[in-house]
């Protein structure tokens, strides 16, 4: 038995909308997996709460598909679904591989389908890094911590006691060996051998990563990994400057920020939880002072760009931002 997913989009909440939809979507599935009418056992649908006036099911035996079992459910309304959504689930006779089929707007919904790369940039403590691991999640698709890449080559200085000079930081960077490694789906940042993980995330490490990705020779060695990464597999990358410089040509792009004490609150909470002492005014301070830092260095500053969507994230919740962009995405796509 062979089991064959599919979804897709309507423009209007009609009759004549979702037959047409259902019928191009079970076509398109009997042709990719060559389905003849003896090989299709049953047809399931589901449908988002915007879809009331007719039963996709309804509309499958409208087009000719009288000699199998049809059933269709309403899905619960969900923050932030895809509008105007029809999924559909195949059981055929036979074996071998399925071919799913993900139409329109659809076509989101299985990332895996199609390689994209989502750009989500912001200030220190903004929650980018907190949204971007849920959003790849949840889109099922790999989450990139640009960010733990320059606090790595931070920490490879500090411990060398390399000075923050254009000469030093070259050499450093000609022989570093630092390697992303994902294991149980969580990305681990390696120097040599050793997973430095948890050793980047300390603070003074957060304040050396500020200068050395200033310099120039630093960002075109971590933007070359990057891109690389990116150009391979469909990915969320979040950073500073990845919608303006790393993937300019990035299909979707957010600028997520918050104001400086807010930043500073959840900085201060994040470190608290691992053991740290926490100074909150300090903390502010070196925010804002980080702040300053990246968006005045000369070589990819951080900023927001033209194209990207300002997500204000200091009165949103980690479920609201991630609802939020993902609408964006589902509407771009659709």
């Amino acid at each position: 038995m062979r089991a064959i997913r599919g979804a897709t989009t309507v423009e209007r909440d009609c009759a004549e909308d979702i037959r047409a939809a259902v019928a191009e979507l079970l076509g398109k599935i009997a042709e990719e997996n060559a389905l003849s009418e003896e090989d299709i056992v049953c047809i399931l649908f589901s449908g988002t709460a915007d879809l009331v006036s007719y039963y996709p099911a309804r509309a499958a035996r409208d087009a000719g598909y009288t000699f199998c079992a049809l059933y269709s459910s309403l899905e619960p309304q969900i923050e932030g679904a895809l509008p105007r959504c029809i999924r559909v689930l195949v059981l055929a006779e036979g074996s071998g591989r399925s071919h799913h089929v993900y139409l329109r707007g659809a076509a989101g919904l299985r990332m895996d389908l199609k390689k994209i790369a989502v750009a989500l940039d912001g200030p220190s403590g903004s929650g980018k890094s907190t949204v971007a691991k849920r959003l790849a999640a949840e889109l099922d698709i790999l989450y990139l911590d640009t960010g733990a890449m320059y606090r790595a080559c931070a920490l490879a200085a500090l411990g060398e006691g390399c000075p923050f000079e254009e000469d030093a930081v070259q050499e450093l960077m000609s022989r570093i060996d630092l390697r992303i490694v994902y294991r149980g789906g969580a990305q681990h940042t390696f120097l040599g051998d050793r997973d430095v993980s948890e050793e980047i995330r300390r603070p003074e490490v957060s304040m050396a990563a500020s200068k050395i990705s200033a310099f120039p020779c630093v960002r075109e060695k971590m933007v070359a990994m990057q891109r690389k990464i990116a150009s391979e597999q469909s990915c969320v990358l979040d950073g500073r400057d990845i919608g303006t410089a790393v993937l300019p040509d990035a299909e979707y792009k957010f600028f997520v920020t918050a104001d400086a004490a807010t930043r500073a609150a959840r900085r201060g909470k994040e470190l608290a939880e691992k053991g740290y002492a926490v100074d909150l005014k300090k903390l502010r301070e070196e925010i804002e002072e980080r702040d300053r830092n990246d968006s005045t260095r000369a070589h990819s500053p951080l900023r927001r760009a033209e194209d990207a969507v300002l997500v204000d994230t200091s009165d949103m919740t980690v479920d609201e931002v991630v609802a939020a962009i993902r609408k964006k995405i589902g509407e771009k796509l659709g």
